[in-house]
């Protein structure tokens, strides 16, 4: 090694999140100085890496962690774990001679936010995910060092909260005009071919591509009936997913940073943050031609340029609405749909038809609450003054219910149960949480 070159536990360090069962320290350095000295360089001979033991062991960890549901052959996490050696080692000689094939697809749907409209979510069998999990280890490192400071969804040390900080920065420089763009149908839509190109790009061990290829060419079982594979689209549930699309959509981040523009994605949702009505128009052309050019598609209702000079301007990411007060201030607060999200949780958990004790109650709306909290906690202090409220008052009728009244919680239920009652029974207060986080100690 030159004497000049960094040190090994230097570059290790940055990589501390890889599989060391996999990516070596002479593996990391080809990594970050290149294969012979070439920058961009292809990796050959990676399948042994996929299949090694190890690797499908920490695999194993990873799944078995996660602990998701069953896929069509009905095979749980517990169940696949009983013969844990003997799965790893059939799996281990399939990968080898490239026999491995993915099995179907188990789709179900979940309702998305703005209620109504249901998102399809593919659930794999946990051997796939197990494989998928192996695959990741293996090939995301190559892809990570490419991706650019734009993207945060679904990378190592990076996520929803770094977006949204580097969104409100960008903000608070004083560039008010944001692209507020939707990809419609992201993740069913990717090309397949296009993608393989870029999957070969930096990877040439062609059972590694073929077999990330029988991955997008899975089918689905949807409601009993089995769909045959498409040309496009990649299942969101599946282990493989989100690194591939970051790595469809790598290129588009490139390219607005080249053209000068601020943009910031997390997965398929992005915003484009601007100086001026022309910067954000610009913008939003590149972004429409690549997207055209790349066989996506803009939403034409959910993307706009919204102008947060203008007071009571808005636009939602990642949960949040970015607000422009009517003193014109910038502030943020949960999204509607995240609050509606939040409620609907509750107002399972408090029905005045509930047969639990108060304190249970309490209990199980905590653990709803503290982690949307958590999440939510840089909103405006305000933001959740009313959720609070309205907790406490659904708590109330529950209270007026056991004691024969009818309707919700109202008049003398606050000086019979005050919200300091509630408080004495542990109920999680977001609104005193995040009071106590800003007063000056």
């Amino acid at each position: 090694m030159p004497e000049t070159a960094e040190p090994v536990s230097e570059i290790r360090a940055r990589w501390a999140w890889v599989e060391p069962s996999v990516w070596t320290d002479r593996m990391l350095e080809a990594l970050e100085r290149g294969i012979n000295g070439v920058e961009e360089s292809k990796w050959f001979c990676l399948i042994d890496k996929v299949f090694n033991l190890a690797n499908l062991m920490s695999a194993w960890l990873k799944t078995a962690d996660k602990n998701g549901a069953a896929g069509v052959d009905h095979v749980t996490v517990k169940g696949y774990s009983k013969q844990l050696e003997s799965n790893l080692s059939r799996v281990r000689d399939q990968l080898a001679a490239g026999r491995y094939h993915p099995s179907r697809i188990r789709r179900t749907y979940i309702p998305k936010l703005s209620g109504g409209e249901l998102r399809p979510l593919g659930i794999p069998i946990v051997q796939d995910r197990l494989v998928g999990t192996a695959v990741r280890h293996v090939i995301e490192p190559i892809f990570e060092h490419t991706f650019a400071e734009s993207s945060y969804g679904f990378r190592p040390k990076r996520g929803c909260k770094d977006a949204l900080r580097h969104v409100f920065n960008l903000l608070k420089e004083g560039k008010n005009y944001v692209v507020d763009a939707d990809l419609r149908q992201c993740f069913d839509r990717i090309p397949h071919e296009m993608l393989m190109e870029r999957v070969k790009e930096r990877i040439a061990d062609k059972k590694v591509l073929e077999l990330i290829r029988r991955f997008l060419k899975q089918e689905i079982l949807d409601d009993g009936a089995v769909r045959a594979p498409e040309n496009d689209g990649t299942p969101q549930g599946a282990t493989l997913s989100p690194l591939l699309c970051n790595i469809y959509l790598n290129p588009l981040d490139h390219l607005m940073a080249e053209e000068g523009f601020d943009m910031v994605r997390y997965a398929d949702d992005l915003v484009i943050v601007c100086r001026n009505q022309e910067e954000a128009v610009r913008a939003l052309g590149v972004l429409k031609q690549w997207v055209e050019e790349n066989g996506l598609e803009l939403h034409p209702e959910k993307t706009r340029i919204a102008d947060m000079t203008i007071k009571r301007a808005h636009f939602d990411f990642l949960g949040y609405r970015f607000y422009r007060s009517s003193k014109g201030k910038l502030t943020r607060f949960p999204a509607p749909k995240s609050e509606k999200r939040l409620r609907d949780k509750l107002k399972k958990l408090s029905r005045r038809a509930n047969g639990k004790s108060m304190e249970e109650i309490i209990r199980s709306c905590n653990r709803v609450l503290v982690g949307w909290y958590a999440y939510f906690k840089h909103s405006h202090r305000w933001a959740f003054h009313e959720l609070d409220s309205w907790l406490r008052m659904r708590l109330r009728s529950i209270n007026r219910k056991r004691r024969k009244g009818k309707g919700r919680g109202r008049g003398l239920d606050h000086i019979r149960w005050p919200n300091a009652y509630f408080a004495n029974l542990g109920l999680f207060s977001m609104h005193t949480t995040r009071g106590e986080a800003t007063s000056p100690r």
